[in-house]
């Protein structure tokens, strides 16, 4: 009898809890291997979702891997598996990805988070870690990964974590509360530099960090299915040349940032976009020159700047 028939009740001789956990595991990563349009690594995922599907800790399952499954597992895991062999994300299927160490909800209304953008984090936390009582603004923070990080990892920070989406900003709000930062988090729903001007934060920001949509909207249609068809168009799709909100922060932000305040903002490591966005910087007047930061794969990830002090100082 086949997996699938197990999963759907089928009568057989052999119950379904039979199935150990690493004959389930095996299977999962050959199914998936088997889907032509899956890209991401089948073992990895297939243990998430099983464990996920069997309400287990990775110790545990690497502990007992002969352990037989239960009926409601097999069933729920090939339901899993089924439905990420169709393109949904493994992050959308158990409902949380992890980011910085931290464990966070995300579902259809936020990107998912990708470890490269810890690399924005690690930046903004460099430069501010031996500042007083900073004030961090995150543009466009969706599931609230880098506001939720940057709060934890400046135990001295208050933050302001904006987006355009309200949805997104009530996953986000949820997160940091189970994160234990969340009053130390404001949140403002606006797009791109608007909440800054309602927030009065004039001159006061000592950092401002954004991933934003940075795909050209052309491109966005080459994008691997369950990017696509299942992420918010809305967090992915940057306009004609994907620059739109690198454009708007690069020329607004040095009215917010106080003297010496960094700007960092994420970049495709796609299209020449750290070489744009460092030009667009440039060009903004307000700050020294433009320093690009590769991720731990090697490629272009964010764009730092410095406010200029020659600007002055607003803070009061």
């Amino acid at each position: 009898m086949t997996w699938a028939e197990h999963a759907a009740g089928a009568p057989s001789k052999g119950a379904p809890a039979g199935w150990s956990r690493r004959r389930a595991w095996r299977w999962g990563a050959g199914r998936l291997k088997e889907t032509r349009a899956f890209t991401g690594d089948a073992t990895l995922e297939s243990e998430v979702l099983l464990r996920s599907a069997a309400a287990i800790s990775r110790e545990e399952f690497f502990t007992r891997p002969e352990a037989a499954l239960s009926p409601a597992a097999v069933a729920a895991y090939s339901v899993l598996i089924a439905r990420r062999a169709a393109g949904a994300p493994t992050a959308y299927l158990v409902g949380h990805r992890e980011f910085f160490g931290l464990d966070l909800a995300v579902d259809g209304r936020v990107l998912i988070p990708r470890p490269e953008t810890e690399c924005l984090v690690e930046a903004v936390v460099g430069a501010l870690r031996r500042r007083r009582d900073p004030l961090v603004v995150d543009i466009g923070t969706g599931s609230g990964a880098i506001a939720i990080a940057l709060a934890r990892a400046l135990p001295h920070a208050q933050l302001l974590a904006t987006d355009i989406s309200c949805a997104a900003l009530d996953v986000a709000r949820k997160n940091a509360e189970r994160c234990g930062v969340g009053h130390r988090i404001t949140w403002q729903a606006g797009p791109g530099l608007e909440p800054l001007r309602r927030s009065m934060a004039e001159g006061r920001v000592d950092a401002l960090a954004c991933n934003p949509p940075y795909i050209p909207s052309d491109a966005v249609a080459a994008l691997a299915e369950e990017v696509r068809g299942w992420e918010p168009r809305i967090a992915l799709d940057g306009g004609p040349d994907g620059h739109d909100l690198h454009r708007t922060i690069a020329a607004g932000a040095g009215r917010y940032l106080a003297a010496g305040g960094m700007l960092a903002m994420e970049v495709a490591a796609l299209w020449d976009q750290a070489h744009v966005v460092a030009g667009l910087i440039a060009a903004a007047g307000a700050f020294g020159p433009a320093r690009v930061i590769r991720d731990s794969a090697g490629a272009e990830r964010v764009v730092v700047a410095e406010r200029n002090s020659s600007c002055g100082d607003r803070r009061g």
